[in-house]
């Protein structure tokens, strides 16, 4: 008895030892105190909560110790403070469609970005990603691995496998699922590899989709898809547990669709006829509720067919290779002069119906898909957030779609995704009133991650000219 009360005694000051922080991530660390207090700051907790001025934050370790009004928190004399005024703490962003590759403006491939988007996707705040199809994915896996022992900074990862795609025309790092038996032995192969997610994509059948779906979740693994071949509430009815893209890649609302092929007429105008009040749209929202299934935002990359309303974003260039910058540059050159009247409108269409899913009850989170020119790494999960906004969700509730939610998708709400006593400390420090102008999504400070201060622009300036490249 002796024994285990001095262990009592021991264990807070067990706690306060500093942390073993490797000589590749130390450059990139502003902060790394046992104990770490961010006084007088404006609070969004991710749990869509009214934003709470005047908030003290106290980190102990990896976790967040206290959380309440300046007044009412006691900060710790050996804590590191933080002068929080004029500032925004959020939960760390969860990008639940995320990439670990990027395909060149400047005709490169499907590259993986091992290096460079790792330290972007946390030096922009984001502290947890999903990789929602892979091309690789055991550098993936070893990616993941290195971050978690602390040999590079970076999120925590989700891995998912390799694509599961149909037959037919596809990116060539995708193998063409054949049939249902082949969907089964990729799904318990990778399953047993470590990966936690799979990712169907536009070609598969309803047989080898219902197939994998079943496979994964007897191997305790989720799949989620970007869909064409098979419709929503087919994919629904079969089971499968998220959607990706919103309203845009469901083809079930195409008048000649045939079972188990992608639509080969690239006509984007039924989706602007495709209303939200529709009985069709509405029907694909019960039986998504009704099944739990939930969607995955990536508003960034559907701003991609509006080029006339995407707006230059100077940081963007600074981050890609030369080569990619120019061509990135000369497709902002010319935006302003598109003809994408259709693409405003399938896209306000698309915002329609992120947020009607959203009212419904729907389960709602967010990435960003950067996968190519101007949509890459945090910056496209910046952008969606504020595009969230414009879609008419309030800054607290766009913020809880990019953390509590994702967490949610991901199963470890329990951790991450808000900022509560108890929780894992992932938070983001904005410089400005974010709850004011959602550009100030975009000016992080210092992004915490296990309770480790990152310096956001020592992770952003270290990629500078390498998206593209490694």
């Amino acid at each position: 008895m002796r024994r285990l009360f001095l262990g009592f005694l021991l264990a807070p000051a067990l706690l306060a030892q500093p942390r073993t922080i490797s000589p590749t991530v130390r450059p990139f660390v502003s902060h790394d105190g046992a104990v770490i207090a961010i006084r007088g700051v404006r609070v969004i907790d991710g749990t869509g909560a009214a934003p709470r001025d005047g908030q003290t934050v106290v980190i102990r370790g990896d976790r967040i110790a206290a959380v309440g009004a300046s007044g009412a928190v006691s900060v710790p004399a050996d804590a590191q403070v933080i002068d929080g005024t004029g500032h925004t703490l959020i939960p760390g962003l969860v990008g639940l469609h995320d990439h670990m590759y990027y395909s060149s403006a400047a005709g490169g491939s499907m590259k993986m970005m091992l290096q460079s988007y790792p330290r972007l996707f946390l030096g922009a705040g984001v502290t947890t990603v999903r990789t929602a199809g892979s091309t690789d994915s055991y550098q993936e896996l070893n990616t993941k691995a290195a971050i978690e022992r602390g040999v590079i900074p970076g999120p925590t990862m989700f891995v998912t496998g390799p694509y599961l795609q149909g037959p037919g025309p596809g990116p060539g790092a995708m193998h063409p699922v054949d049939g249902p038996d082949d969907a089964r032995r990729m799904v318990r192969y990778w399953a047993e590899e470590g990966v936690s997610w799979f990712k169907a994509y536009t070609q598969i059948s309803r047989a080898a989709l219902g197939a994998a779906i079943d496979e994964a979740h007897k191997h305790g693994v989720k799949v989620t898809a970007h869909l064409c071949s098979v419709g929503y509430r087919e994919a629904v009815a079969l089971g499968i547990d998220n959607l990706e893209h919103g309203l845009f890649a469901n083809t079930e609302f195409y008048k000649n669709k045939q079972p188990d092929a992608c639509p080969t007429a690239g006509d984007s105008a039924i989706f602007a006829e495709a209303n939200v009040d529709n009985p069709d749209v509405q029907r694909t929202i019960r039986e998504m509720l009704d099944k739990k299934v939930s969607l995955t935002s990536t508003l960034a990359v559907y701003e991609t067919s509006t080029p006339s309303r995407v707006p230059r974003d100077q940081r963007v260039l600074d981050a890609l290779m030369p080569e990619a910058a120019q061509a990135v540059a000369r497709w902002y050159d010319n935006a302003a002069n598109a003809k994408d009247a259709v693409g405003r409108q399938v896209l306000k269409k698309t915002m329609a119906f992120e947020v009607a899913y959203l009212r419904a009850g729907g389960l709602l989170a967010a990435g960003s898909d950067p996968c190519c020119l101007h949509v890459i790494a945090g910056y496209g999960d910046q952008r969606n957030y504020e595009l969230l906004v414009e879609a008419g969700l309030s800054p607290a509730e766009a913020v809880m779609v990019m953390t509590r939610n994702g967490a949610r998708v991901l199963g470890v709400e329990k951790d991450l995704g808000t900022v509560e006593a108890g929780k894992q400390a992932d938070l983001v420090l904005l410089q400005g009133d974010l709850s004011a102008s959602p550009e100030v999504i975009r000016r992080t400070v210092t992004v915490f991650k296990k309770g480790i201060g990152f310096d956001s622009r020592r992770l952003i300036d270290a990629v500078k000219g390498q998206i593209g490249i490694k």
